[in-house]
């Protein structure tokens, strides 16, 4: 590689070689590695606390979102001595079955961001657990419904039905919180009390959230299904109740997506989506600019 294609850069005290600044990662809005370089920078003061103690799967387009894509749960070759890891079990449920381990990197501060991002690490996905100051697993803080339209339904759909699975949650005493996916839907973050040895484990909020998912599809069956089966769900939304597997993750709040555009999981607020569920033109996923535009007027609108 030409030397004029690195720039050494000091980010927090880190001193970290970045290349290709001039590579275009989306090839329709035109959008360069420097461009998303610049926007995890820019929004890590409110990206950072979702990703912190999480462990990150990162799915990395190396060629650009137009081109092939892979993920990476292990943390590569090259990972600098200072990257924060935990090296998780992978027999059980906690991150699959087998037997063995895998070695994340924790994602805590500026400087492994950075590093991630110059990898082409476009979407950062941690799962609904932490782990401890010695990188060992904790039970979930929070449970995630994935709000998944299936056409010709979209955000509209998904707004109305994110106000019923308010109301179920409510009825169990969880609040929630709404995120644009990036892609079509939204997610539903609830977070959990924590009861110390009674907190409930992936299998418990696996359980609630399939609960949660069933009831409404009963309720709603014109607009609700909790079947994972793609030929069911025209028009539908799908409640996925599955991603609070201890081997599953969700794409993290203000994480960039891999799609045509530089869209982005947004928070958003509730008076946003009840107006989405009244309105089918109100809601829209979010480009990154747009979300530095709310995070610099609002902050972080993730209420959980």
């Amino acid at each position: 590689m030409s030397p004029t294609n690195e720039v050494h850069v000091d980010v927090e005290g880190r001193t970290l070689t970045i290349s290709n600044l001039d590579k275009v990662l989306y090839p329709r809005t035109g959008t360069t590695k420097g461009e998303v370089l610049n926007y995890y920078a820019q929004v890590s003061p409110v990206l950072l606390p979702h990703l912190k103690d999480r462990a990150v799967t990162r799915i990395r387009w190396p060629h650009g979102v137009e081109g092939s894509s892979f993920f990476e749960k292990n943390a590569p070759a090259g990972t600098p001595s200072w990257v924060r890891t935990a090296t998780v079990s992978t027999t059980g449920s906690r991150t699959g079955k087998g037997d063995g381990t895998l070695r994340f990197p924790i994602c805590d501060d500026l400087a492994t961001l950075t590093w991630l991002a110059n990898l082409a690490a476009l979407e950062l996905h941690v799962h609904q657990w932490t782990v401890d100051a010695k990188g060992r697993p904790r039970k979930p803080n929070r449970l995630v419904i994935d709000l998944d339209p299936g056409e010709p339904a979209g955000l509209h759909e998904c707004a109305q039905v994110a106000l019923l699975v308010r109301a179920a949650l409510a009825e169990r005493d969880l609040g929630c919180t709404p995120v644009t996916s990036g892609s079509k839907g939204l997610h539903l973050y609830a977070p959990l009390p924590d009861t110390g040895r009674g907190s409930l484990d992936s299998d418990g909020t696996t359980t609630v959230a399939r609960e949660v998912a069933e009831a409404l599809q009963k309720e709603h069956p014109d607009l609700v299904t909790a079947t994972m089966t793609k030929a069911k769900r025209p028009g539908k939304v799908f409640l996925d109740w599955s991603q609070n597997s201890g081997s599953k993750t969700t794409v993290s709040p203000y994480s960039l997506r891999g799609r045509d555009r530089p869209t982005v999981a947004a928070p958003l607020t509730w008076d946003e989506v009840e107006e989405g569920a009244e309105d089918d033109l109100a809601l829209d996923q979010l480009t990154f600019d747009q979300v530095l535009e709310r995070v610099a007027a609002m902050g972080d609108v993730f209420e959980a």
